[in-house]
């Protein structure tokens, strides 16, 4: 396990961490979600483990919300900066997933993104607008969030204060109550989350409808952030997908959000899918080589 730390084109620094295998040319990259951090989602220490003992790297993809606060960097001012899910902007989400990219397109033959949570979102959000099937090869969408579900307990005058200060130019200030109930955020990140922009899974599927990848969907049968459902809620989300016939649906029995008591099985699905693409991506590359 390494530190990994990349440059976002803003200059601040995300701290991630590779599980490195012996000369692999595949890498799996994991997009985290809010507060998604090694400590309250250990099973990325089992999915890191497992792929790298079977020869594929795990990039644990921290992005600026894994944690409430996290103390880095920026390479443009040369200063200390505190990100966090506090002051996280969704209008990062693109820059945040090309750092890790960018990384992996200078080591590696071929690349999974994956994300977990609002990780799974912003991998639909990027790969609705990205099509480069060199670039990423295939996803893995593991427990996305039903936003629309989650901002159901945030009242009308909780959004109406929201939405003043962002209109007079105080959404750098810190909400005076805890917003969904349990974040710590400015007006502005709350605000990103009110907007819609990756309330992709539930409801507006329209970035859904424009991803051209294909991959594998994942959910815990217990999930309690799809509305009930969890099952439906991710057939649903296949559904909308031009690869909808091509995708892969599993459904993880009697675990829920971050797959309790389930760690070893998350990764041995993961290991099995990112070895049976490999695979399958060396036997296209010796047909194609013969046919040239």
């Amino acid at each position: 396990m390494e530190s990994l730390n990349v440059e976002t084109q803003r200059g601040t620094v995300l701290n991630g961490v590779l599980f490195p295998a012996q000369n692999s040319d595949t890498v799996v990259i994991a997009i985290t979600g809010i507060h998604g951090n090694f400590y309250s989602n250990p099973f990325y220490y089992n999915i890191g483990d497992t792929l790298s003992a079977n020869g594929i790297d795990f990039i644990y993809a921290q992005t600026n919300d894994a944690f409430g606060e996290i103390e880095t960097y920026n390479t443009k001012t040369g200063e200390k900066e505190l990100i966090g899910s506090w002051n996280e902007r969704f209008s990062y989400t693109d820059e945040d997933i090309d750092a890790y990219l960018d990384y992996a397109a200078k080591n590696y033959r071929h690349v999974i993104l994956a994300g977990h949570s609002l990780g799974a979102n912003k991998v639909i959000y990027y790969l609705s607008k990205h099509h480069d099937k060199k670039r990423v090869e295939k996803f893995i969408l593991m427990s996305p969030a039903n936003l629309t579900h989650m901002m159901s307990g945030v009242s009308d005058g909780e959004r109406d204060f929201i939405e003043k200060l962002v209109r007079y130019g105080q959404g750098n200030k810190i909400l005076p109550f805890y917003f969904m109930g349990w974040v710590v955020c400015t007006a502005n990140t709350a605000h990103d989350w009110l907007s819609g922009i990756l309330d992709n899974a539930s409801g507006n599927f329209s970035q859904v409808e424009q991803i051209t990848h294909t991959g594998a969907l994942i959910i815990g049968t217990y999930d309690t952030f799809t509305d009930g459902d969890p099952s439906g809620f991710l057939k649903n989300i296949n559904d909308h997908m031009p690869t909808a016939s091509e995708n892969e649906l599993i459904f993880i029995e009697r675990t829920g959000h971050t797959y309790q008591q389930k760690h070893d099985e998350i990764a041995k699905i993961i290991k099995n899918l990112a070895v049976e693409w490999s695979a399958k991506n060396v036997h296209r590359l010796s047909n194609s080589a013969v046919i040239s």
